[in-house]
């Protein structure tokens, strides 16, 4: 193995970094760390929701169900993303949301990667508490 590959489960991984397996967030010496491309494997209990609307998005994204029943709020629509495969795609200036309408597994993948848009872990905390 070099420095410049790393092999690893999306899973196990996600789990230690709120779901995110690459972008401008992972240490600049971490072949994940990337500043044009960010990659999250989400995986939602049923009922879990966005804890905000994403405002004044910059950001282009697409967001592919792995399985489950996942809801995509956009302004004036819900995207209902129910087969292996379906997916969604939006650009800059959408605003959006989501929510887990059944256990869900989604990849998003976003670009390019920028810092701002996390929800904060205190607000994320209260989030999941209610549950």
């Amino acid at each position: 193995m070099t420095d410049s590959v790393y092999v690893g489960n999306a899973g196990a991984d996600a789990a230690l970094d709120r779901g995110w397996l690459l972008g401008h967030f992972k240490d600049p010496s971490d072949p994940r760390h990337s500043e044009a491309v960010e990659i999250k494997w989400g995986v939602h209990p049923e009922g879990d929701e966005r804890a905000g609307w994403v405002r004044g998005e910059e950001r282009t994204a697409l967001l592919v169900l792995v399985r489950g029943c996942f809801l995509v709020e956009l302004p004036g629509r819900t995207v209902r993303l129910e087969r292996e495969g379906d997916y969604v795609v939006w650009g800059r200036g959408v605003d959006h949301s989501w929510f887990a309408e059944k256990e869900s597994v989604v990849l998003t993948v976003r670009w390019p990667s920028v810092p701002g848009y996390a929800v904060p872990r205190d607000v994320e905390d209260a989030t999941t508490a209610k549950r």
